[in-house]
């Protein structure tokens, strides 16, 4: 077994790995509101030094991790009942803001912070089209229609009051496999990608989508993931036995 032949079985191992943690996060974050799946992308490697033989001869071929792409289709949407829940119908993104700067989420699991701000469940402020949103002590009856205007009954009043829009904003295909995740459900967008109002999508008042993870297509991946990492181990542990005892039969033959 030459040194050419351990390198490869090594880029494929490494590259099972790395999509083997992949799937991993996808069957862990299952439950998670808004989580989208992601893929890995693998393309191959032809060494520009590395030959099977002579010189002349052709290239050796590895497995290189390209990268990985999201899975942003929709997730089924779940009914909840809660008025502050809000569903996406369509490729938006709701805008929040970290400490980082803005962050984009399909998560429409929406609370009411101490100061009365709209937020997330992990705490930062959902933004609206004139900043966050603030819903007042002795507000009732929220409604969130299907443009994202927030309105509430003020105290004993039969009359609606806005308190703001949901900001709503999108990206092109090709810009959307640009964000970058962070933790399960935020987005964050790289410098020069910038999004664009979303007129075409819907809220859905007391639904959240749930993961757009197939939990039964995630486990078969990951034991044909598996499968694959013990075949390329099993096999580079007969080849280095083999080479072994060709060289003990070497020596034996030279002493």
């Amino acid at each position: 077994m030459d040194s050419n032949s351990l390198l490869i079985g090594l880029s494929r191992q490494v590259a099972l790995q790395r999509e083997l943690d992949v799937v991993s996060n996808n069957i862990a974050n299952i439950n998670t509101t808004g989580f989208k799946a992601d893929n890995s992308l693998f393309e191959e490697y032809l060494s520009p030094t590395a030959r099977t033989g002579a010189p002349t001869q052709n290239k050796v071929s590895f497995v290189l991790d390209r990268g990985i792409w999201h899975n942003l289709s929709q997730g089924a949407t779940q009914e909840t009942g809660n008025p502050l829940d809000v569903a996406i119908d369509g490729k938006g993104f709701l805008v929040v803001q970290t400490p980082n700067g803005e962050r984009y989420t399909r998560n429409g699991a929406m609370q009411i912070g101490p100061n009365g701000v709209l937020q997330t469940s992990d705490g930062y402020p959902v933004l609206g089209d004139s900043g966050p949103i603030t819903i007042q002590q002795n507000d009732r009856q929220i409604s969130i229609n299907a443009n994202g205007t927030v309105s509430v009954r003020d105290g004993d009043s039969i009359q609606d009051s806005q308190r703001g829009k949901l900001r709503l904003v999108s990206f092109d295909d090709r810009q959307s496999q640009n964000l970058t995740k962070e933790g399960s459900s935020l987005f964050a967008a790289p410098n020069g990608v910038t999004p664009q109002p979303d007129t075409a999508s819907r809220f859905v008042q007391g639904a959240i989508e749930k993961s757009n993870v197939t939990g039964v297509i995630e486990i078969t991946r990951m034991i044909e993931i598996t499968r694959n990492y013990d075949q390329v181990a099993a096999m580079m542990k007969q080849q280095g036995d083999m080479r072994s005892s060709a060289i003990d039969k070497l020596a034996d033959v030279q002493s």
